[in-house]
């Protein structure tokens, strides 16, 4: 899990991904020999801080969002949220402005605003994510954004035995999205590819436990197209894979902009589930990740 470990102390709030594009697109460029098949690479110039990877002849798109909740500074010591991320006091907070490094701690003030603790004031617009600690077991995994970099780790694995597909890596997903609007638009303008599947990470709930497999969303704050969802559950019912179905009322992910463009895209959530959601201390169960793999691997040949 080393690579899934560096990937997850990567500065990449919304808005400002580009530390984790420029890793991204390293680490193609050096492991993509290695693929069995190498892929057509679009980034940079009107793709902003996104990546598209294009193999053989596609039906199917995987979308990763590559971004992170966080905080921004606001004046003095006060912060606003990137995205939903929990606040609790003492949580530790890492970044950097001109002056140097912060190494800072959560505070929640006495009229509930919520602040930073350091030594000095931090330039307005810098900004703070969780201090990185990994802890790995023989059974879990645990650490501050595995919401997603599991998901972009989980379409890398897919990406090394790839031969038809795309694999979309996106931007701003954890504050309102922006960047699939365009990219669903040039992959059915270009490729005709018209379906998806959301490489993401949900939640663990009385009814979606550790190691139960990867899960299968049937809904969240949106419901996708239901033939094509049961297609998908038919592929995993053949193939002996762990799975678990949800049904959530709340929650989103890039699969919002999908539904609501202008081109006829089908969506599914496909994710493996984590407890602590949105914290430093976020855990994922090793044999869900597994699954979760193996998944994908089968709906992108099947799908």
């Amino acid at each position: 899990m080393k690579l899934l470990k560096e990937m997850c102390a990567i500065h990449a709030p919304s808005g400002n991904e580009v530390a984790m594009t420029n890793f991204l697109l390293n680490y193609i460029e050096k492991n993509k020999k290695n693929w069995k098949v190498k892929p057509k690479i679009y980034s940079g110039n009107g793709f902003q801080d996104c990546i598209i990877l294009v193999f053989g002849k596609p039906k199917t798109a995987i979308f990763a969002h590559i971004d992170s909740i966080g905080f921004t500074v606001r004046y003095g010591k006060e912060l606003v949220k990137i995205g939903g991320p929990r606040t609790i006091e003492g949580f530790e907070l890492v970044g950097e402005d001109s002056k140097g490094k912060a190494d800072c701690k959560l505070h929640i003030d006495k009229s509930n605003n919520i602040t930073y603790k350091f030594k000095r004031d931090l330039e307005r617009g810098t900004e703070l994510t969780f201090k990185p600690n990994w802890r790995e077991t023989k059974e879990y995994v645990q650490c501050c954004y595995m919401d997603n970099r599991l998901g972009v780790w989980n379409a890398l694995k897919v990406a090394e035995t790839l031969k038809d597909g795309a694999i979309v890596f996106s931007c701003w997903e954890e504050h309102g999205g922006g960047s699939v609007s365009f990219i669903q638009k040039f992959l059915y303008e270009k490729y005709k590819i018209k379906q998806s599947l959301i490489s993401d990470i949900t939640w663990v709930t009385p009814g979606v436990p550790h190691g139960k497999g990867v899960v299968i969303s049937l809904r969240d704050s949106l419901i996708p197209r239901r033939s094509y969802v049961d297609k998908i559950i038919a592929i995993a019912k053949k193939s002996k894979i762990p799975y678990q179905l949800e049904v959530e009322g709340t929650g989103g992910s890039d699969a919002k902009e999908l539904q609501m463009s202008e081109y006829p895209w089908d969506w599914c959530f496909v994710g493996a589930p984590e407890d602590h959601v949105h914290t430093p201390d976020e855990k994922v169960y090793k044999n869900d990740i597994d699954a979760m793999v193996k998944l994908y691997k089968v709906l992108m040949e099947k799908l």
